[in-house]
């Protein structure tokens, strides 16, 4: 029902940067914008890199569904991003297993979601190809491992604030979402039931993992990353494994995991999962959703 090949649109990629003035934080910014096209209305994919990422990660992903009519919006996360190894002499995997992320640090990550939504209309005004035609009444929300953290967060997952009590930081704005490689919150040590931490999920989620997803910076296996699914409270949860998968896949890059033969066929499976998805929760399509849940 779907194909890997590029779809009809042309693809344009915008950069620029969002300045919080109220944090005196900036948000650096990559979309991937359809051009070309008669469409009277594109949806709109929020994209949060994962530990030591940045707004370039998983491109294969966002120029393929910007390519069938999509806007999907990449942030970069000052304090978890690329900046905490670039110029440095070790490998970056190195670097960011010594790296010490403060608890601050991470709720401002996600603080940058909300804010990055509140400046889209006017930078969708600004912006011919998209200008009446982006959708902003909801928001698809994606990223890659701590970006799926993020997602979760956004999705309804509570966290703990700095003084260790859980808070949610839901915003309806968010409507579903996809989950590359899940981060379980075990980490964090709140001695909560999963129940009590997923199950304030109440949105439409797409959770993908490999049988080799293990990350290079923490030590536990793709089970792990399943656990979210069972306790959301939307029923809506959908799987997908990808037998030989490992964490990287989904960046596009392989830091210092040897060569993968089945990359390209794991790609493929990336892309037309989340294509099905997003057209089944942000296009209302019909028969996507009985594909997605006939397949997963």
């Amino acid at each position: 029902m779907y194909s890997p090949d590029p779809g009809p649109y042309k693809v344009v990629m915008k950069r620029g940067e969002f300045v919080d003035q109220t944090r005196d934080r900036a948000v650096p910014y990559k979309a991937y914008v359809p051009t070309d096209h008669d469409l009277d209305r594109i949806p709109v994919v929020l994209w949060s890199h994962g530990f030591g990422g940045n707004r370039d990660g998983a491109a294969f992903i966002s120029r393929y569904l910007a390519s069938y009519g999509y806007l999907l919006f990449h942030m970069t996360h000052d304090g978890t991003d690329s900046s905490l190894w670039e110029g440095k002499p070790e490998h970056p995997w190195d670097v960011l297993r010594k790296a010490k992320v403060t608890r601050e640090t991470t709720l401002a990550r996600f603080e940058d979601v909300p804010f990055v939504m509140d400046q889209l209309p006017a930078w969708v005004d600004e912006n011919a190809e998209i200008k009446n035609i982006a959708d902003l009444s909801q928001f698809g929300m994606s990223g890659h491992s701590f970006g799926a953290m993020t997602t979760q967060v956004m999705a309804g997952q509570m966290f703990p604030n700095v003084e260790n009590e859980l808070i949610s930081m839901r915003d309806p704005r968010i409507t579903s979402g996809i989950l590359y490689s899940p981060v379980p919150a075990g980490h964090l040590k709140t001695g909560k039931p999963p129940e009590e931490l997923y199950g304030p999920i109440d949105i439409p989620l797409l959770h993908m993992t490999g049988t080799d997803d293990a990350s290079p910076l923490e030590d536990f296996g793709y089970e792990q990353r399943l656990l979210l699914h069972k306790h959301a409270q939307n029923p809506e949860q959908y799987v997908q494994v990808l037998e030989g998968g490992d964490h990287m896949v989904y960046n596009g890059t392989r830091g210092k995991l040897v060569a993968n033969p089945l990359r390209e066929q794991h790609e493929n499976e990336i892309k037309t999962a989340a294509l099905a998805f997003w057209n089944a929760y942000l296009k209302n399509d019909g028969e996507a959703k009985a594909w997605l849940k006939k397949n997963y």
